[in-house]
């Protein structure tokens, strides 16, 4: 009964940005960039903590205000209604965000990020692959990159998405009913993934060969016309904390350790596998972001199919 239980609610919990209707919010700006981040997102959290951010925007003439959220959909949610105007999410969460009509822009990309992301079963688990997923319940954040790396690796295993049944959680949530064993996997990003895997967790596949799992910094199109300065200082300070964070993991770790509230070993695993270096977004890039809304629109995921290059900031 338990588990029916959470089946049930599970998909009533799905993030609202998910089936978000347009919004019209306004892109004035009352001298503040709002910064939406993530656990993940290491190098806006590092720049929250040293202030550099601050102190690029301060002699344009913009304060800086700082937002977490659990994951992407939210955030650009937020980003839809006008409370967030930069934000960093992983690639599925944009494609939702255009598809509800926001007028969201990609403002630049991570490279690809093929081991930071995964679908976990319990350390006693009989399954061992994805393919045994066929009947089994998953709990995923509707909309997120996990979501997409689930999508695919489900249909890349020869199965249908049909032939699973995803409970929709954000990640605390999540890994509550993982360890509780109301749901039989987990498709999640780091750093949750790296602290899974110390208790235990089984990887029965990540994202390589799978999907590319870029991670974006977005804002509105209203408000990148409007505040180009601002954006392009703040793209200055990402690619300068990103500049020293390679040769410095051990110390990056400690120091985000208590502001994510992670422990510094779990954090490290978790850099280990992300990679730096901010890029403006190619033609490459655009089409990976276009066959995950293709297939979302054939799976009925959105509404409408989309045209990703109408979200690219020049």
């Amino acid at each position: 009964m338990k588990r029916r239980t959470l089946l049930r609610t599970g998909a009533i919990a799905a993030p609202m940005a998910i089936a978000m209707r347009p919004l019209n919010a306004s892109a004035g700006n009352d001298g503040t960039l709002k910064v939406g981040y993530q656990k993940s997102s290491t190098s806006l959290v590092l720049l929250k903590s040293r202030g550099w951010l601050e102190k690029k925007l301060a002699p344009l003439g913009y304060a800086v205000s700082w937002a977490e959220f659990p994951s992407g959909p939210p955030l650009l949610e937020a980003l839809g209604a006008g409370a967030v105007n930069l934000g960093f999410t992983g690639e599925t969460p944009p494609i939702f965000c255009q598809a509800s009509g926001t007028p969201v822009v990609y403002v630049g990309n991570s490279p690809s990020q093929p081991h930071s992301e995964a679908i976990l079963v319990p350390a006693a688990s009989p399954i061992t692959s994805v393919a045994g997923l066929k009947g089994k319940n998953v709990a995923v954040a509707k909309g997120s990159n996990a979501h997409y790396l689930l999508v695919a690796s489900v249909l890349k295993a020869g199965l249908q998405f049909s032939d699973i049944t995803p409970v929709y959680l954000q990640p605390a949530d999540a890994r509550a009913a993982f360890q509780s064993h109301d749901v039989d996997a987990w498709a999640i990003w780091d750093p949750f993934f790296a602290s899974a895997q110390t208790s235990g967790a089984k990887v029965i596949g990540d994202a390589a060969g799978v999907v590319p799992n870029h991670n974006f910094y977005l804002s509105r199109r209203d408000f990148a016309a409007a505040h180009a300065d601002a954006l392009n200082a703040a793209i200055a300070s990402i690619k300068q904390i990103e500049a020293w964070l390679p040769a410095n993991l051990p110390a990056a770790a400690a120091e985000v350790s208590p502001i994510i509230g992670l422990p510094a070993p779990i954090v490290l695993t978790a850099l280990k596998r992300q990679k730096y270096n901010l890029q403006k977004l190619t033609p490459a890039v655009l089409a990976d972001q276009q066959k995950i809304a293709d297939l979302f629109y054939k799976l009925n995921l959105i509404p409408s199919p989309i045209n990703v290059t109408e979200a690219a900031w020049s």
